[in-house]
């Protein structure tokens, strides 16, 4: 199994148990905040990362930064524990980020990305990020990025999906006619 499969099992798990028991929003919350303190501390995630070291530290390590947290989710300090009597502690920014999709999509929320030559005024993004959301039926969370060398037009990436309407693209596809013909 991959670990980005493995992390999206924990996540999914996390989220289940979280949604039955407690506060999803929280769960979420406690376990980013979690990640990091260990990515903000180089020695720290050397030591919960490293396979050399017996899971049991591992597990005795958390505990004792589980014990300091204080308000840590206890859903989300047995995970903790759970990961670091496995040896899946280095699965934990993965967690994070599949968890956080598992929120996004039980709150319908999708995020998608708008690339256009220039930057945009905020009615048009606003106007986008409405169509965008009729489109998908969802809520929409819009990051915007600038590249010139579309030429003009946008590329609206959705997910997995893209919509690529930039004046680079119908140019490629006018290049590719005329070869054929």
């Amino acid at each position: 199994m991959t670990s980005r499969a493995a992390a999206t099992r924990y996540a999914r798990a996390l989220f289940d148990v979280a949604r039955k028991e407690g506060d999803v929003q929280q769960a979420g919350v406690d376990l980013a905040s979690f990640a990091g303190l260990v990515a903000g501390h180089d020695a720290l995630a050397k030591i919960l990362t490293n396979p050399a070291i017996p899971a049991q530290k591992k597990k005795a390590v958390v505990d004792q930064l589980l014990a300091r947290a204080g308000s840590m989710s206890p859903i989300v300090a047995k995970l903790l524990l759970l990961l670091a009597e496995r040896d899946r502690l280095v699965l934990l920014p993965e967690i994070v980020t599949a968890y956080q999709y598992r929120l996004m999509d039980h709150a319908q929320v999708v995020r998608a990305e708008i690339v256009t030559a220039v930057g945009l005024p905020d009615d048009r993004v606003a106007a986008l990020q409405q169509g965008l959301a009729h489109a998908t039926g969802r809520q929409v969370q819009l990051e915007r990025r600038v590249d010139p060398s579309i030429i003009g037009g946008a590329i609206a990436k959705v997910g997995s999906t893209v919509y690529d309407g930039s004046v680079t693209r119908q140019l490629e596809m006018m290049r590719e006619t005329l070869a054929k013909g």
